[in-house]
């Protein structure tokens, strides 16, 4: 239950009229005006808690649910030519949304995306299905992915919630040490830097 993650409150001058939360790995995150009093922050937590959880109680799915949707959606758009052997919700992966290790026809997908829309979660899994068949991410791979209807749509939507929940640059020194690739490993991160590359997050 989120209720027993960390919670950490991030105060922003720039927001003025909007709170908003989300999961970082096993810490909630709750964005909030700066001009909040104590008593307003602590009333909001509050509720932007309850709502996480509800929204992730209503929408939750495990492994099996989720290799299942999987499988589903490569029938439905790629073919079904190329189905995973293994898809599961991690809570490592705190700076890309999902990734694919061709060889081993493995997925993962980041659990912060449980609290966002069906469609944005099938994108994420259409992209790493689509590893299957093309490990970069040229015309053919981008091809498979715009199978998807909702594909830019969706892109649109990471992009624009990594830019909200970003509140300082992207460090260059290197990665956390949870989310190194792993040799064959291939990611989906979390801002559009152009057509043919990841999308990279906060």
């Amino acid at each position: 239950m989120l209720s027993n993650t960390k919670i950490e409150v991030r105060r922003s001058p720039r927001r003025r009229r909007t709170v908003s939360a989300y999961r970082d790995g096993d810490t909630t995150v709750v964005l909030v005006p700066a001009t909040f009093s104590r008593a307003e922050e602590k009333r909001w937590v509050g509720r932007m808690l309850q709502r996480l959880e509800a929204r992730e109680g209503g929408r939750h799915s495990g492994d099996t649910e989720l290799h299942e949707r999987a499988v589903e959606l490569a029938r439905r758009y790629l073919g079904g030519t190329e189905l995973p052997d293994s898809v599961r919700w991690v809570d490592n992966q705190n700076t890309r949304w999902g990734s694919c290790t061709p060889d081993t026809r493995t997925i993962r997908i980041s659990r912060r995306l449980t609290g966002m829309p069906a469609w944005v979660v099938d994108y994420v899994l259409i992209h790493e299905l689509a590893h299957l068949f093309h490990a970069d991410h040229g015309r053919a791979f981008w091809a498979l992915v715009h199978r998807y209807p909702k594909a830019d749509r969706a892109r649109g939507y990471l992009e624009g919630y990594s830019a909200a929940t970003r509140t300082e640059p992207c460090g260059h020194g290197g990665e956390d040490a949870d989310d190194r690739l792993d040799e064959g490993e291939i990611a989906l991160d979390g801002a559009l830097e152009g057509a043919d590359t990841d999308l990279r997050g906060s």
